[in-house]
């Protein structure tokens, strides 16, 4: 049997989400191999969600996890890491959610990014109302162009303001270069290099005005093995723990396991060489252009319909398939799809053994009165 297809088909519901132990196992072993020791990876958990990875994680020596919002930190923190970085700048009432967390997981360092002055100043008085002082790291913007300040003066300025504060306690820089898409290695690792430049012009700078720079946490996962190269670089790949079609077929020099499996079902067939899928928009992310799914067996199609709950594709062979009928796909987008799904399963040999809710899902987090 094909190692993503499960013997218990008709006990399963579609469209879900299958996902492969093992093979996440495998994933985070070759991270760990790319980087040399787990305490280099600080790995970001959006792609998953999910409390049983970050204990695969744990089990492997990786202790410390990016999450872009509260609910993830609070399932990493429940979970038992022992850092977390906040890589998503928080405002509104999720400062004062960030501080709830502090207080109650007493065990887990928590840092917040920032990358202007007034956020700085907010972060800064809610750390004083507390009276705890609040770890930062310093946002770079390095061509994404999303979040981050530019390297430069003006950044120099706001790290030494933070570090002149009693309620402040800068750690280092968070570069994330999320917009390397290069698919060749070489040209990818020159575009890397080139965004890194001002960066280190920046630590020069740090350093010889006597600020200490704890950590310098860089890239995703198109940059992993690239960061990689230079040991005082902390890591952050997410993707890599799943994988995706996108990464797969765009970087091929790296290597790692296809670990989550849409599960669908033909629901109808609408006309000669078509069949209507139940996977749609509210099951597989649908921002990327099609194909937005590789479906084993199918190695072309035309997506003629993608809406709410419905997938129609169109295939010379299609007619050979029956209502019914089970197909597997590979996510192009693997982070939003794993998002839309309340539960996924996983497999073990073959066979789905165990339904997973999907924790950390939801953005918003109660968290009630500190213990």
């Amino acid at each position: 049997m094909n190692w993503y297809k499960i013997s218990n088909e008709s006990a399963i519901p579609s469209p879900t989400m299958l996902v492969f132990p093992e093979r996440i196992r495998e994933n985070i072993r070759r991270m760990i191999t790319i980087a040399g020791r787990p305490q280099r990876l600080w790995p970001h958990v959006k792609t998953h969600k999910l409390p049983q990875v970050v204990r695969m994680q744990l089990e492997a020596g990786i202790k410390r996890f990016k999450c872009a919002t509260l609910s993830e930190a609070k399932m990493v923190a429940d979970t038992g890491a022992a850092d977390v970085l906040m890589a998503y700048p928080l405002y509104g009432p999720a400062v004062e959610q960030l501080f709830q967390l502090i207080q109650r997981y007493p065990g887990t360092r928590f840092s917040a990014i920032v990358d202007n002055a007034k956020h700085s100043g907010w972060l800064e008085s809610a750390a004083k109302s507390h009276s705890i002082p609040l770890d930062v790291f310093l946002d770079l913007d390095v061509g994404m162009e999303r979040t981050g300040i530019k390297p430069g003066p003006e950044a120099l300025q706001l790290y030494q303001y933070m570090a002149r504060s009693p309620w402040l306690h800068p750690r280092g820089l968070h570069i994330y270069d999320g917009h390397l898409h290069i698919p060749a290695r070489e040209e990818r690792e020159k575009a890397c290099d080139a965004c890194f430049a001002p960066v280190a012009e920046m630590i020069r700078e740090l350093q010889s005005s006597g600020l200490r720079m704890e950590e310098l946490i860089c890239g995703g996962s198109p940059t992993f093995p690239i960061h990689a190269q230079h040991p005082e670089r902390t890591l952050s790949p997410g993707t890599t723990l799943l994988w995706d079609v996108g990464y797969s077929d765009k970087f091929q020099d790296m290597d790692f396991l296809h670990a989550a499996v849409a599960f669908t079902r033909v629901v109808s067939k609408p006309g000669k060489n078509k069949l209507c899928l139940d996977l749609g928009h509210k099951a597989i992310a649908s921002e990327m252009q099609p194909p937005r799914a590789a479906i084993f067996g199918i190695p072309e199609y035309e997506l003629a319909v993608h809406s709410e709950e419905h997938m129609v594709i169109a295939f010379d062979g299609a007619d050979n398939y029956s209502v019914g009928d089970c197909l597997y796909a590979i996510p192009r987008h693997i982070c939003p799809t794993m998002a839309l799904h309340s539960h996924v399963w996983a497999v073990e040999r073959n066979r789905a053994v165990e339904s997973w809710p999907v924790v950390a899902r939801e953005r918003a987090v109660s968290l009630g009165m500190a213990r």
